[in-house]
């Protein structure tokens, strides 16, 4: 009986993955041919998809599997939460329809959040990592959770 059991248990636990998690992307991603910039990129991995990584750790790089390819994404941008994959509706001026958020900054004043549009927008102070424009009017802070500063316009 205990061996049934143990043999039992070690079927129970062989066939769990333990190490496997789950997470998203919080960007448009390239999937690379090796660990780093300078490989190849074989397909870019859409926004808010969800990747399975063997490992959580506090690595620059790590291996993924997506749409039958087998590549490499940096963990840059990956959350452990889900995120929205719909980012832009269509609009007339700028093809995108933007939903406009605002906050209040440390001046005082209300200024648009980062948001995304199909080319520079007019009071766009910066292109962020992520592909949205923020408005900030200083410099710290800005594009701060969408991936830093890509270009200051």
């Amino acid at each position: 009986m205990k061996k049934f059991l143990l043999l039992a248990l070690f079927f129970c636990f062989a066939s769990i993955d333990c190490a496997a998690f789950q997470k998203y992307l919080t960007a448009n991603l390239n999937l690379r041919t090796g660990p780093g910039t300078k490989y190849n990129v074989t397909m870019v991995i859409p926004r808010g998809t969800a990747v399975t990584i063997d490992e959580d750790c506090d690595c620059k790089w790590v291996p993924v599997e997506y749409d039958g390819k087998i590549g490499y994404i940096s963990t840059k941008y990956l959350s452990n939460h889900p995120v929205n994959k719909q980012r832009r509706v269509s609009s007339t001026k700028y093809r995108t329809t933007v939903s406009k958020k605002y906050y209040i900054n440390s001046y005082g004043e209300r200024v648009q959040s980062p948001t995304y549009y199909s080319s520079s927008p007019p009071g766009a102070t910066a292109l962020c990592r992520d592909g949205s424009y923020s408005f900030s009017r200083s410099r710290r802070g800005t594009c701060s959770h969408h991936g830093g500063v890509a270009r200051w316009l």
